[in-house]
């Protein structure tokens, strides 16, 4: 058999491989229904008077929140490069005051066939008991159409050292601004506006004032 006979059949057996991890992976058990089971706590949490970011005439006329249907494309593996000098960005808030986070790394990875680059941060200072988590907040293409014009958030567990990282834009979430202006959210920085849309996770909510 010639080399390049072998190397097309290698690379299509490798082909199906991929979709075929894919599809196990994003099929109805394994990814869907948890996620499906987040997006509806999350509901119930928005509904209660303790914990939801709504005032109380729009908590009383909260359903659901809205957002795109899954899709394997936007839940993307990325490379990391942790930040040789990771300096503090005082990131502007929507109420024009800052909060300090920490420059930790940047993921790198393609989207759209296009390679695309977010920087990761850390918050400045947490507290004891809160989970230690990356912070992506991002803008895109959708916003301010089919999402929040001031753009969504991704949290990515934190692990230290760790060379690639998975980014699941299908969990992207809109700041509690997004639901009353109240709150004070960070405003994504200029290094994370993605020049592409991302039609995954969360839709802009109609229901706020």
């Amino acid at each position: 058999m010639q080399r390049p006979l072998r190397l097309i059949i290698f690379a299509g057996i490798a082909l199906v491989l991929f979709y075929f991890v894919q599809e196990t992976f994003f099929n109805e058990d394994n990814y869907i229904k948890p996620l499906q089971q987040e997006r509806t706590d999350k509901d119930l949490t928005f509904r209660s008077r303790a914990n939801s970011p709504f005032k109380d005439e729009d908590r009383r006329n909260f359903k659901n929140l809205v957002y795109f249907e899954p899709d394997p494309d936007y839940r993307v593996k990325a490379e990391v490069e942790q930040l040789p000098q990771q300096d503090t960005l005082l990131m502007p808030m929507t109420d024009g005051s800052n909060e300090a986070y920490v420059r930790y790394a940047t993921a790198s990875f393609e989207l759209e066939d296009q390679p695309q680059r977010l920087t990761l941060y850390k918050k400045a200072s947490t507290a004891s008991d809160e989970e230690e988590q990356l912070f992506v907040p991002f803008t895109d293409r959708t916003n301010g159409y089919d999402t929040y014009g001031g753009g969504r958030y991704l949290d990515i567990p934190f692990e230290e050292d760790a060379k690639t990282v998975v980014l699941d834009f299908n969990r992207a979430y809109s700041p509690f601004c997004a639901y009353n202006p109240d709150y004070v959210c960070p405003v994504p920085p200029k290094d994370n506006r993605l020049d592409i849309a991302i039609p995954a996770g969360e839709k802009t909510y109609e229901g706020a004032h």
